[in-house]
């Protein structure tokens, strides 16, 4: 690969929330070779001149849906899973021109779309993908309405998940999911918007069930990411073990001292609800699906104030799906509503590298780390408006390989 200098950067300290001082980095075999002043003569090497832009560490987004359709997650099924993964391809290249260099796909997408992203043969975020999330019969990941039986449980009909009942079938479910090379194991243990025989408020899945998987994926050097409204399904969750909770709209106090006390991370995903109410029935969500979203919309942001409060660590994440993809980055800005903008900003990055045991890798400026890097035209820490809009972003660097430059 070639060896490329960047010029001029002034670099975004994630940690500290404030800038150091304007400096030079050398990017070689796709890594954070050097940081300083790097001499004139610097061979063959690739020069790219920011100056003076704000470079910061790519962003990551650790709850989205690479391949789910807006209309109706049961007509996954009923597509070739060729189909499916060309599909995604506009969907994962869309994410990293906004400035995406890591996803963590929270169930649907396989190993075959993460191997292509790895062998780069599209434009694409880094794929963390848990394959098809885990639910029980009827459950937030069973898409057959009450009247419907049928269920093609067969691994390659495209999926968001599948069912498995008992301790047994979990442990041997989250096993499959980790052969085939899961990055983390996804349970439903609550009831969502996007299923029709659940409310928000069902508790899934028994305590034994939900430690088989925790235990499995704790043996495989990984963890567990569970779907879960209400502080109930949270709690459900977080007692066994479940490292990451997703949505968490109705986060209560009590709930958000265990999380800290058991070291669970939250990530909220509350841009969905609001493009899901504005946006949901024009792009072909169901309307008996649509209705189920007032509750957790009209939850609002209170779970952010609750959990910053207790310093649960949070993270970044969207869930958007289908067209709505687009408003990846509108999560920024509820977040900064609520939250000052180093605090969002390190959801997107350093907490977000935490949470995917990737910290010593990714989610920092720092020399021996992966090159994944953004250029900004604005300070994000005044603005954070700055990072919702793609043309703000002057550099878009994934691996060392440049994606985007405005000179």
């Amino acid at each position: 690969m070639t060896k490329i200098i960047i010029r001029n950067a002034t670099i975004l300290d994630v940690e500290a929330g404030a800038f150091q001082d304007t400096c030079d980095l050398v990017i070689a075999d796709g890594r954070i070779a050097e940081i300083g002043k790097v001499g004139a003569s610097s061979g063959e090497a690739r020069q790219v001149d920011l100056r003076g832009r704000v470079l910061m560490p790519g962003l990551c987004d650790a709850h989205v849906h690479v391949i789910v359709p807006m209309n109706s997650f049961a007509q996954l099924t009923r597509w070739s899973p060729t189909y499916v993964a060309i599909r995604a391809l506009p969907t994962l290249e869309g994410m990293l021109m906004r400035g995406f260099t890591t996803v963590r796909d929270a169930g649907g997408a396989d190993f075959g779309l993460a191997r292509a992203v790895e062998e780069g043969l599209m434009p694409s975020p880094r794929l963390l993908y848990s394959g098809k999330a885990l639910s029980q019969s009827g459950g937030h990941g069973d898409m057959r309405g009450p009247g419907e039986n049928a269920w093609d449980d067969h691994y390659y009909v495209p999926s968001l998940g599948r069912i498995c009942n008992g301790v047994d079938a979990v442990r041997a479910a989250a096993r499959d999911e980790i052969r085939r090379g899961a990055h983390q194991v996804k349970l439903m243990v609550g009831g969502g918007i996007a299923s029709y025989t659940d409310p928000i408020h069902f508790l899934q899945f028994s305590k034994d069930e939900i430690r088989a998987a925790v235990e499995e994926a704790a043996n495989a050097h990984t963890y567990v990411m569970a779907h879960a409204y209400t502080a109930a399904c949270i709690r459900h969750a977080v007692e066994c073990g479940v490292r990451s909770i997703e949505h968490g709209n109705f986060l209560d106090d009590e709930t958000a001292l265990l999380m800290v006390e058991r070291g669970a991370y939250l990530v909220p995903t509350l841009s969905a609800y609001t493009t899901m109410w504005d946006e949901g029935l024009e792009v072909g969500m169901p309307a008996e699906l649509h209705a189920k979203i007032k509750p957790v919309l009209d939850a609002g942001s209170r779970q952010l104030e609750i959990a910053a409060r207790h310093q649960v660590p949070i993270v970044y994440g969207t869930d958007l799906i289908g067209p709505l993809h687009r408003h990846q980055s509108l999560e920024f800005r509820i977040r900064r509503e609520v939250l000052p903008a180093a605090e969002v900003i390190r959801h997107a990055t350093s907490n977000a590298a935490e949470l995917f045991n990737m910290n010593d890798r990714i989610g920092h400026v720092r020399e021996g780390y992966v090159a994944d890097l953004i250029a900004l035209d604005g300070n994000p820490l005044e603005d954070i408006e700055v990072l919702m809009k793609p043309s703000n972003l002057a550099l878009i660097m994934k691996e060392g390989r440049i994606f985007r430059e405005v000179v």
